[in-house]
Formats: C-alpha cells, sequence, structure tokens
C-alpha cells in the first residue's frame, strides 16, 4: 500500500531542492485532518475537479463569441491544454506535478461568460472592476464550498498561483511560475489553431520569424516553446524562455491580438454589442431585484454588498445559461421589459 507518507518521502527524495514539497506546505487557512493516501496538493487538485465552476468552464467561451462548429476551444478545454503542458515542464524540471496540476485547473475558475469580452464589460461596470483571477481565487476561497463549509480551503501555494498567474504577477512557487508561462503558451498556439480552421488566418499568414525559430504547424510549435522553457530553467531559479524565444512568442501574441483577437471576424460588432447589453442588462436588473438572486448570492449580501453579489452571479454564468435568462427577463413577457 502506497500511502500519503510515503508520496511526501518520493517527493523530498526525487524533486530537485527549490520544488514545493507537499509535506512543507505553508497550510490551508483552516487546519484539516490529512488524507491517508493523498497528499495536500493532489487534494486540492481533486477539490478543483470536483467543484460546479470547473464544470461551468464547459459551456465558456475562449476566444470565438459565435462558432460555428464543434472543435472550437472552450474555457475547459484551454484549462486542460494549460494543463498539459505544464505537467510536461514540471515532470521534465524536476518540480511538483501535482501542485502544478492543481493551479492550472484552478486559475481560470473565475472567468465570466462570453470570454475576455465579458471580463471587460463587467470590469467597466463594477465597482472596483474586475480581474479573473482575483475571481478566480474568490471562487476557491467563498463562492465554492467544501462539505458543508464555505470555500474549498485551498493550500496556501495553490491560491498563490491561481491569483499570480497573469500579466506582471509573480507566483511565490517555480510551480505557480510553469502554470503562467504554460497557459501563455497554451492559448497562443491553440487561438492559431482555432483561428486557421476558422479561416480568419492561415498558417502562410503568420509572421515569418516566428515561423522560423518555432517551426510551422500546431504540434511543432508547442513542442518548440515546450523545450525552449526546459533549456533555459533548467537548473535554475526560475521557468522561462531565453530572450530570443520570448521575443517571438510576444510576436506572435502581438499579432494574434491584431489579426484574430480585436478582429471583426472573430468578433463581429453585433455580437459584440449583444455581450454588452446581456451582461449590462442582468447587472442592472439584478442590482433593482435582488430578491431574485439564487439563495446563494443572497445569503453574501450582508456580509459583501449587493454589487459584489450580483458580480458573483453573472460572473458565475456559462454564455447559454446569460443568454437564456436575458431571453427569460428581457423577452416580451419578461420582467424586465417594462424596466
Amino acid at each position: 500500500m502506497l500511502l500519503r507518507e510515503n508520496l511526501e518521502q518520493r517527493e523530498k527524495e526525487w524533486l530537485r531542492p527549490e520544488a514545493s514539497k507537499a509535506a512543507e506546505s505553508r497550510g490551508r487557512r483552516e487546519r484539516e485532518k490529512e488524507c491517508p493516501y493523498r497528499t495536500v496538493f493532489q487534494r486540492d487538485r481533486d477539490r478543483i475537479i470536483h467543484s460546479k465552476a470547473f464544470r461551468r468552464l464547459m459551456h465558456k467561451t475562449q476566444v470565438f463569441l459565435s462558432p460555428e462548429g464543434d472543435h472550437y476551444r472552450t474555457r475547459l478545454t484551454h484549462t486542460l491544454e494549460v494543463s498539459q503542458v505544464a505537467r510536461t515542464l514540471a515532470r521534465a524540471l524536476n518540480l511538483n506535478e501535482d501542485l502544478t496540476e492543481a493551479i492550472a485547473l484552478g486559475h481560470d475558475l473565475g472567468h465570466t461568460p462570453f470570454g475576455h469580452n465579458g471580463e471587460m464589460i463587467l470590469n467597466r461596470i463594477h465597482p472596483g472592476g474586475f480581474r479573473h483571477n482575483e475571481q478566480s481565487l474568490r471562487v476557491v476561497d467563498r463562492l465554492e464550498s467544501h462539505r458543508g463549509k464555505q470555500g474549498m480551503n485551498l493550500t496556501f501555494e495553490v491560491r498563490d498561483g491561481i491569483l499570480n498567474h497573469p500579466g506582471d504577477r509573480k507566483p511565490a512557487t517555480l510551480e505557480g511560475e510553469i502554470v503562467k508561462i504554460s497557459d501563455r503558451i497554451a492559448y497562443i498556439n491553440h487561438d492559431i489553431d482555432d483561428a486557421v480552421r476558422s479561416g480568419v488566418i492561415t498558417e502562410a499568414d503568420l509572421p515569418p520569424e516566428p515561423v522560423r525559430l518555432f517551426g510551422s504547424g500546431h504540434g511543432e510549435r508547442i513542442d518548440s516553446m515546450i523545450s525552449a522553457v526546459i533549456r533555459n530553467s533548467d537548473g535554475k531559479p526560475f521557468v522561462r524562455m531565453d530572450e530570443e524565444h520570448m521575443a517571438e512568442m510576444d510576436r506572435l501574441r502581438n499579432y494574434m491580438f491584431r489579426q484574430v483577437y480585436n478582429s471583426p471576424a472573430v468578433k463581429r460588432e453585433e455580437d459584440v454589442m449583444k455581450v454588452d447589453t446581456v451582461i449590462t442588462s442582468l447587472y442592472d436588473y439584478y442590482l433593482h431585484h435582488p430578491f431574485e438572486l439564487p439563495a446563494e448570492y443572497r445569503k453574501r449580501i450582508p456580509e459583501d454588498g449587493l454589487a459584489e453579489a450580483v458580480k458573483d452571479h453573472i460572473a458565475g454564468m456559462t454564455d447559454r445559461f446569460a443568454l437564456t435568462t436575458y431571453a427569460r427577463l428581457f423577452g416580451p413577457a419578461g420582467p424586465g421589459a417594462q424596466v
């Protein structure tokens, strides 16, 4: 029988000194009885996978607001691809794969419906703004529950990695740094794949400099990027590409913003306006009708405030639930038609 103590001992013996060790975790907010068979990071991973917020990612947009086809990425498939890249890096760099996987699976739990368009709209209309990484942490700390208690009570290391995966934020662990670079590798490459499939761009349209460095084709690019991270990070106190590879990945990312993310072919003006109307109308409606919020959000109003509860409800919606709720409330017979 392989017990938790055996797994913890394996980590101490096999992982590099800088790796996060489950037995040395900075712990949870509330102490818990240890699992006989799983480390703390393995338990965090399992809690995230079994959460409602994780299941809802299946029906949240990644890039395309109105995809015509079954093979475009959703927020869930993006999360799984980030996890795959991150686990590959953690294994190759001899870091903690369980911690890496838990952070990767939880990093986008707070994302809005309708992708980054939904995030930008909530950021505009909600007092104090909206940032999906902060909402992801709020999901695991407050909005989800575990065994009847508020929050999942995750370890410090997983919570830190979720909060600090985007932008210029710096995670406290090398495993968090892995997820940060894996997120970028995954979304650049799968968004290129989706854009080519949709006909928005072709492989021949990509800038020649990164193509020469990373190769052509989806699999070759990902393999080249992962290899660049491994070569530059092996035995180092950081996880990142060298400057040349990072510059060319940024070139690809900038190209995607110009030609895909802001392209009318991907985000048609009527779709963007519809998303804006749906989210702003729902937000305003629930501010004026707080007793129509689900009970799980109503009960947070005394402590968090009405606007925060409304934001939580809308951010947690899937694309289709937001659309059906809008149709119910603002259709010809809906109560919002007269608001």
